[in-house]
């Protein structure tokens, strides 16, 4: 038996064992979701799924223990990450009903809605006694993931928040702090605003280079734009003028934002502007940089949790163990950035059972053994996850980890999500990469509006304004 069916065997005891116990007095959604799936024995279902590491948590753990609880064979299609939403749509207007389980990115909820890609879930909630449970899921994520038009559409699944991470040791280091301050007129502390945090930069850099910079962040692939929502809104940016409808992201605050990323790009490794989240990572966990921006991972694999597992073998060893803190991300705000949910969707033939699975799989339990695995790319969301014991335990300051985390999903501000969501954020995406490209951050913002504005005819002025009216009503919309 090879190690990974040896884990899933294991764990398939240690779950029956604990529902065999006699103090619980009602059955947990779990218990309920395995013991209704027993009847669909011999079913398949289809579940659409990031392609990649994250794709190991279902196939390694959470389909094949499913599998032996229900006799229900969970089948995973991946897809990379960026086509996930493309798939989705392109399955459902050709009707095939080829998936069950749909992975969404949380700010496409509302589009997915209002197509009628996915199922309305409340009656199944009611029916399998979920709504208890539901309750442990973060406020943040609960109360903005879940619902469009006031009916439960999906189940968040990961609770990605964007966080500063930083060098401990270079910090507190007295040469650097008397420095610092002889230079910069203020201590050399965590920063909580991004000229803070460019000071900084340009510090360590001045001081280090070549062995180390001050800091890298993921310039390529897509995601800088998540970087520029965080930043515009927490420096008092708003997407759109209610009344007008037009795109705000050129205005005195976007480009000030988009001048500032641009110019953080000096002080960082040479060529970092063209690196991948993997070199980012790779040079964070080198010691070659003092503070990375990203989401939640790199904090553990910095402490070589779980970096021995032969799925992480990507993953270069950590050279400074020990050595780093977590921090919010400068401005005030984080951004719950990107993040994944699960629904039904509405083409599937086994809805009930493909909700089922969902329950099961985001139940309290099910979830808490999900969000520790090391290969399954799914960060804490409920307060049980936040205030696990087993979890505080996994290294030696998991606790500190765990609290910034929760504190982040606490104040944190969502994605954009309208409708039509993927073509806003494919526009600012671009304009990302030409400003990277050292293009003026000026002309990159009016031609990024300009693209915005284009989309926003296209819906429908009317329509996008109610659906951006509904989702700027939302607490998590901007700072509060």
């Amino acid at each position: 038996m090879n190690k990974a069916k040896r884990l899933c065997a294991i764990t398939c005891l240690a779950v029956v064992a604990t529902w065999l116990t006699p103090v619980q007095a009602q059955p947990s959604a779990a218990q309920t979701a395995v013991e209704a799936a027993k009847q669909y024995s011999g079913s398949t279902i289809n579940v659409v799924w990031p392609a990649g590491v994250g794709a190991l948590g279902q196939k390694i753990f959470a389909a094949p223990l499913f599998e032996q609880l229900t006799g229900v064979k969970v089948n995973i299609v991946e897809a990379p990450p960026t086509d996930v939403y493309i798939k989705v749509v392109a399955e459902h207007r050709a009707g095939t009903g080829g998936f069950d389980v749909v992975s969404l990115v949380p700010s496409w909820l509302t589009d997915l809605s209002i197509a009628g890609i996915i199922e309305p879930l409340d009656a199944l909630v009611d029916k399998y006694g979920f709504a208890a449970e539901l309750q442990g899921i973060e406020p943040a994520y609960r109360n903005n993931w879940m619902t469009h038009g006031g009916k439960i559409m999906a189940i968040p699944d990961d609770g990605d928040v964007l966080l500063l991470f930083y060098r401990k040791d270079l910090f507190n280091d007295p040469a650097n702090k008397e420095a610092f301050k002889a230079k910069y007129g203020y201590e050399l502390a965590v920063p909580t605003t991004w000229e803070q945090f460019s000071d900084i930069g340009w510090f360590f850099t001045n001081t280090y280079q070549p062995d180390l910079y001050g800091a890298s962040v993921i310039h390529r692939s897509g995601l800088m734009q998540y970087f520029f929502q965080e930043r515009f809104r927490n420096a008092g940016g708003r997407f759109f003028d209610l009344d007008s409808m037009d795109a705000q992201i050129n205005d005195e605050i976007g480009v000030k934002v988009a001048t500032q990323l641009q110019d953080e790009a000096e002080f960082m490794p040479p060529g970092s502007e063209n690196w991948n989240p993997v070199e980012v990572l790779t040079a964070w966990l080198s010691g070659r940089v003092a503070m990375i921006t990203w989401w939640p991972p790199p904090g553990r694999w910095s402490e070589g949790y779980g970096t021995d597992n032969e799925a992480l073998k990507w993953v270069p060893e950590s050279q400074i163990k020990g050595k780093v803190g977590y921090a919010l991300s400068p401005g005030g705000n984080p951004e719950l950035a990107l993040g994944w949910s699960l629904a039904v969707s509405s083409n599937s033939r086994n809805k009930e059972l493909a909700y089922l699975y969902i329950q099961w799989v985001n139940s309290e339990e099910i979830s808490l053994q999900r969000v520790q695995l090391p290969y399954s790319l799914r960060d804490p969301f409920r307060a049980s996850h936040f205030e696990s014991a087993e979890y505080r335990s996994r290294w030696e300051n998991a606790d500190e980890y765990l609290d910034v985390l929760r504190q982040g999903a606490q104040i944190g501000m969502l994605d954009l999500s309208i409708r039509n969501t993927f073509q806003y954020e494919e526009a600012l995406a671009r304009a990302m990469q030409r400003l990277m490209a050292g293009e003026d951050p000026q002309e990159v913002m009016n031609e990024a509006a300009e693209n915005w504005d284009k989309v926003t005819r296209r819906t429908g002025v009317d329509k996008q304004r109610a659906a951006y009216e509904e989702w700027a009503a939302k607490p998590n919309a901007y700072p509060q």
